[in-house]
């Protein structure tokens, strides 16, 4: 029992040299981590979360550049006037910050697109339909702007005029990835009265800057994303290029057919080809003889438009200078770009 019971001074010295360890460790620095390469940490927004990738936000952008040329040409036809439409921005938004950006009042069109699920809206700012409708009741542009107010009966109906070329420019340019039938509901004046989707639900804002003479406004077109959401996969850019390409018509090879048959196209005979001094042909004179090596019994060269098409032999018809077609030529064959005059010279008859 001895054996395993401490003295005294063994407890003592037991205790110092824990005290002992403890203050080296309390002054020793601490130990240094290996140091890592940087992650990169990419910001979330959970408020804002991007559900549209960005190869289906680049084939919107494109789609709708061409779009804005085409409704910009439409309504410069309307209201006699050049009007310039620019693409300017294609973002992710939720609903409730695109509906807190409109001014109120305004022209909130609400607009259904079959096969798409819900609905699509278009707002025009009033700081450019006021001088449009201005523009198509025979006044100009320039004209002051009138008080913030909703649109009269009488505007509404002129406004559906604008809005019609909207939709129709539009389902011509979502033609590619799918048919779409657009028509407006009905149009509101104050935007935040209207609840077409969840406040938090991202959607897709188009925004259009329209120019008419020195009045600028904005047109915006919001696509929610459950909308869009079953067609994602036709806005790629693979499938975006498929589509772009359409097989032609029976109509279409008919009309383009029709219009080739009746277009005048030259055709131009060669009788021979020779290499003559410049001197040569600056003092050539009516009866001047050209001498070639081309052999009589060798067929002419037909050519259309500069190309060389048919083999051909020369004789007479009623009494008039004519050409004999033998055979077609084959395009690898003789394929070869117009002559230039001042290097060939034709074989000429001695003039009588």
């Amino acid at each position: 029992m001895s054996g395993d019971v401490l003295s005294q001074a063994e407890v003592e010295n037991l205790l110092s040299s824990m005290d002992e360890d403890v203050e080296e460790s309390l002054a020793a620095p601490p130990p240094t981590l290996a140091a890592r390469p940087r992650e990169k940490v990419s910001v979330y927004d959970f408020k804002r979360p991007e559900r549209v990738g960005k190869e289906q936000m680049r084939a919107l952008q494109t789609m709708h550049e061409g779009f804005g040329r085409n409704f910009g040409a439409a309504l410069s036809g309307l209201l006699r006037s050049i009007v310039e439409v620019k693409l300017t921005s294609v973002d992710q938004l939720t609903y409730s910050e695109f509906v807190f950006s409109l001014e109120n009042p305004t022209c909130f069109n609400l607009i259904n697109a079959e096969p798409l699920e819900g609905q699509l809206i278009l707002d025009i700012n009033p700081s450019i339909l006021f001088p449009i409708i201005d523009r198509l009741l025979g006044g100009n542009t320039s004209s002051a702007l009138p008080d913030r107010r909703p649109l009269t009966e009488i505007e509404l109906r002129l406004v559906s005029r604008i809005t019609s070329l909207f939709l129709n420019e539009m389902q011509n340019a979502w033609e590619n990835v799918v048919h779409l039938e657009l028509s407006v509901e009905r149009v509101e004046s104050n935007p935040q009265l209207v609840q077409i989707i969840p406040a938090n639900e991202v959607v897709v804002l188009i925004s259009f800057e329209l120019i008419v003479g020195e009045t600028r406004g904005m047109i915006n077109l919001c696509i929610p994303f459950n909308s869009i959401e079953r067609i994602s996969n036709k806005l790629t850019s693979n499938s975006w290029a498929s589509f772009s390409k359409r097989p032609p018509t029976t109509e279409s090879i008919h009309n383009l057919t029709s219009r080739i048959a009746e277009a005048p196209v030259e055709v131009a005979v060669e009788l021979a080809q020779t290499k003559i001094a410049t001197s040569d042909l600056i003092g050539l004179r009516v009866g001047d003889i050209i001498a070639s090596e081309k052999d009589v019994n060798q067929p002419l060269i037909v050519s259309v438009e500069g190309r060389a098409k048919f083999h051909a032999r020369p004789g007479q018809c009623k009494g008039r200078k004519a050409i004999e077609v033998i055979s077609p030529i084959e395009a690898k064959q003789f394929d070869l770009p117009p002559v230039s005059q001042n290097q060939v010279a034709t074989e000429k008859a001695t003039a009588s």
